[in-house]
C-alpha cells in the first residue's frame, strides 16, 4: 500500500502541473459560456430579419419553369423563393434562379458582395471595408470549409461588425461583432481548444480534446483516491489544529487548502471532465444509430414542383394583410403542397440567445412566431397542425416492424426534448416504439415532420453529459438564478481547487529547478577544474 500512494502521489503531481492549467482554463470558461453561448454565428432570426421583403409582382416564372433554368436534373430536396440582390429568386439546393428573368446567379466578385454586405448592415458603402477573399477558414469560419471562397468585409459601426459574404448565393454567411468575438476568446474558444491553427486539422483536434479529458479524468480519480487515504481516520495523539505530519489531514499552507477543496469539489469535477469527454463521443456505443425512418413518411415523395401555380400578387397581398413575406419555401406535406411562409418578424419580436441543443443527439426545427403554412392550390391557411391519427398512419406504415407503445401530444417540454429559451416548437408528438432501440420520436404536428429520434442509448447519454455537463435537471434548471447560483459555486469550487494546485505544483518545480541549477553548476565546475 505505501508504494502504491506513493506512486498515485508522483502521478497525480507531475500530471497535475499541466493539466491544473487546463482545468483553470475550464472552468473560467465554463462560466463565461453559461451567459454567452457558443462561437459566434449567423441565427436564421437574424438573417430573416435582414432580408429585404419579396417584390412578388417582379416574379415572372413559376417554380417548374425555374428548375428547369437551373438545370437540376432531378427534383430539389429543397426550394425556396427568397430576396437576392434586390430580386426575387428561387433557391434549389444551393442553385439560385432570378423569378424575373430566369438567369442563373454566377458568383458574385468583391463590388457585388460589398453591395450586398451593405445592404444587410444597413450602412454606406463607403463603411464597408473589403478585408480579403477566404479560401480557408479563420477563427470565424471554421466549420465553413464547405462554403469557401468567402468575401470578407469590416464594417465602419461602433460594434466593429465583420460580414462574411459567399459568392456562390449572394448572401451574407456569418456576422461577428467586437463583443462576440472577444466573447468567444474568453468562452467558446479556449473552452473547446476552437484555435484555428488546431480546429483546422480535425483528427489533431480530435486526439488532443479526446487525450485531455481522459488524462484529465484520470488525474481527477487519483485526486479522490488521495483524498480517501491520505486521510488518518484515527486521530493521533499529538494531533494539531492546523495540520501537518500529526494531524488527520497532513497537509498545511495551500497544500492544505489544495486537499480540502479537492475533497469537496472533486467529485463535481471528475463528472464535468467525463461528460466533456463523452461530447466528443468517443466510444462506440456514443455513435450508435436508432431507427431510420424512409425521407418520405410525413412528405410522400420528392417536392413536386409542377404543382405550384403562378405567384398571384394581389392574391398574396390579401393574404398577408399586406405585411412584408421575407420567404416562401416549398413543401410537400403528405402528399400535398405547400408554402411554408416566413413574414417580416413584428418588431416586439426579438429572439433569444441561441442554444446548443441537446448533443448526444440533433433535434431539428425551431419555433417561429412569423409563420404561416399556406395550401399551394387555394392559399388557404392552414391553421391547425396535422391531426395525430394522420402522423401515426403514416408512420405505422412507413415502419411496421416497430409498434407504437405509446403516443401523447405534448404541451410542453419533457427531459428529452425541451430547450430553456423555448426555441423548440411546441406542441409535439412523442412516440414510443417497440424497436429493437426503444425509440422515441419526437413529431412536429404544425409541419408533420420529425424534430428528433433519440433511442435508449441516447437518453443514457443525454443525462451522462447534458445532466453531468450543464446540470440541467428539472428541479432547478429553468429556476434561475437557483441554477446560476449552483453551477456558478461549483464551478468557483473546482476553479479554486485546480488554481491552487496549479500554484502548489509550480512552486515545487521553481524549487526543484532551484536546486538543479546549482547543483549542475557545481558539477560542470568539478569537471573543468585541473586536476
Amino acid at each position: 500500500m505505501p508504494v502504491l500512494r506513493k506512486w498515485l502521489i508522483l502521478v497525480h503531481r507531475y500530471l497535475g502541473i499541466p493539466l491544473s492549467l487546463l482545468f483553470v482554463v475550464w472552468f473560467a470558461s465554463g462560466i463565461v459560456m453559461m451567459y454567452t453561448g457558443d462561437m459566434p454565428r449567423l441565427t436564421p432570426e437574424l438573417r430573416l430579419e435582414r432580408r429585404a421583403d419579396l417584390d412578388l409582382a417582379s416574379v415572372r416564372l413559376t417554380p417548374a419553369e425555374a428548375v428547369d433554368r437551373a438545370g437540376v436534373w432531378r427534383w430539389p430536396g429543397r426550394a425556396a423563393l427568397l430576396t437576392v440582390m434586390d430580386r426575387p429568386a428561387y433557391r434549389f439546393d444551393g442553385a439560385t434562379v432570378f423569378a424575373d428573368t430566369g438567369e442563373l446567379l454566377a458568383p458574385v466578385g468583391v463590388a457585388q458582395a460589398r453591395a450586398v454586405a451593405s445592404r444587410f448592415s444597413g450602412r454606406p458603402e463607403q463603411q464597408i471595408r473589403y478585408a480579403g477573399t477566404l479560401t480557408r477558414p479563420d477563427q470565424w469560419t471554421l466549420t465553413y470549409g464547405r462554403s469557401m471562397p468567402l468575401h470578407k468585409f469590416e464594417v465602419d459601426d461602433r460594434a466593429g461588425t465583420q460580414l462574411y459574404v459567399s459568392p456562390d448565393s449572394a448572401e451574407v454567411a456569418m456576422l461577428t461583432t467586437r463583443r462576440s468575438r472577444a466573447l468567444a476568446w474568453m468562452g467558446a474558444i479556449p473552452h473547446w481548444f476552437y484555435f484555428a491553427a488546431l480546429r483546422v486539422d480535425q483528427p489533431l483536434w480530435y486526439r488532443i480534446v479526446v487525450w485531455s479529458a481522459t488524462l484529465g479524468c484520470v488525474l481527477a480519480v487519483i485526486g479522490l483516491l488521495l483524498g480517501v487515504t491520505q486521510f488518518r481516520w484515527r486521530r493521533p495523539a499529538d494531533a494539531r489544529p492546523g495540520g501537518g505530519a500529526g494531524a488527520r489531514i497532513p497537509y498545511t499552507g495551500w497544500m492544505r487548502w489544495h486537499y480540502l477543496t479537492g475533497v469537496v469539489f472533486g467529485l463535481v469535477t471528475l463528472t464535468w471532465v467525463f461528460s466533456g469527454l463523452l461530447s466528443m463521443e468517443p466510444y462506440a456505443w456514443t455513435n450508435a444509430r436508432g431507427l431510420e425512418l424512409p425521407r418520405d413518411t410525413f412528405t410522400g415523395g420528392p417536392i413536386d414542383l409542377a404543382r405550384f401555380p403562378a405567384f398571384d400578387a394581389a392574391a398574396w397581398d390579401r393574404l398577408t394583410a399586406g405585411r412584408g413575406v421575407r420567404e416562401v419555401e416549398l413543401r410537400r406535406i403528405q402528399d400535398d403542397p405547400y408554402y411554408v411562409v416566413r413574414l417580416a418578424p413584428a418588431p416586439a419580436a426579438a429572439a433569444g440567445r441561441a442554444e446548443r441543443l441537446h448533443q448526444p443527439y440533433y433535434v431539428t426545427g425551431r419555433a417561429e412566431r412569423d409563420r404561416l403554412l399556406v395550401a399551394a392550390g387555394t392559399l388557404a391557411v392552414r391553421e391547425r397542425g396535422f391531426g395525430v391519427d394522420s402522423l401515426l398512419a403514416r408512420l405505422t406504415a412507413a415502419v411496421p416492424e416497430a409498434p407504437v407503445v405509446e403516443a401523447v401530444l405534448l404541451d410542453d417540454y419533457d427531459s428529452y426534448y425541451y430547450s430553456r429559451g423555448r426555441q423548440t416548437p411546441l406542441p409535439v408528438l412523442r412516440v414510443k416504439l417497440a424497436d429493437p432501440g426503444e425509440t422515441w420520436l419526437y413529431i412536429d404536428p404544425g409541419l408533420s415532420r420529425v424534430l428528433a429520434s433519440v433511442h435508449r442509448l441516447n437518453r443514457v447519454e443525454r443525462w451522462l453529459f447534458n445532466g453531468l455537463h450543464s446540470l440541467d435537471f428539472a428541479f432547478w434548471h429553468d429556476r434561475r438564478p437557483l441554477w446560476d447560483i449552483g453551477v456558478i459555486a461549483l464551478s468557483l469550487g473546482g476553479l479554486a481547487s485546480s488554481g491552487i494546485g496549479l500554484w502548489v505544483g509550480l512552486r515545487r518545480m521553481r524549487r526543484a529547478l532551484g536546486r538543479m541549477l546549482p547543483a549542475r553548476a557545481a558539477a560542470e565546475a568539478r569537471r573543468t577544474a585541473p586536476s
